[in-house]
């Protein structure tokens, strides 16, 4: 029950993303082509696993995405809120799906489950 809570809740965010990128009328074409960047990170695994981790869940945790949103908010920088938006799309894309933060021991431990 609980993997079908957190898949649910990457589902919501991924949807609330869309939903505002839209309302904002950002770039479609900024979306698509920024949508897999935060999976640049997976070649901190090329180090070892515990870099790896580390720089990947960086890359893949609300609070960071959050943040840029709000900074975009503040200092009215549409270009930053909408990289953020994007940003968290792609958390609650991989959410949805079943990608999870990652432990040091190896690239499928996550948090959700073993890919």
């Amino acid at each position: 029950m609980n993997k079908i809570i957190l898949h649910m809740e990457g589902l919501v965010v991924f949807a609330l993303c869309l939903w505002l990128y839209g309302h904002y009328h950002f770039s479609w074409i900024l979306f698509f082509i920024l949508l897999f960047a935060p999976d640049i990170s997976m070649f901190g695994y090329l180090v070892n696993n515990k870099v790896g981790a580390v720089i990947y869940n960086i890359f893949h945790t609300y609070t960071v995405t959050i943040l840029v949103v709000v900074f975009g908010m503040i200092f009215s920088a549409p270009t930053i809120m909408a990289i953020g938006l994007i940003w968290s799309a792609h958390i609650g894309m991989d959410r949805m799906f079943g990608y999870g933060l990652k432990y040091r021991t190896e690239f499928k431990d996550t948090h959700l489950n073993r890919v």
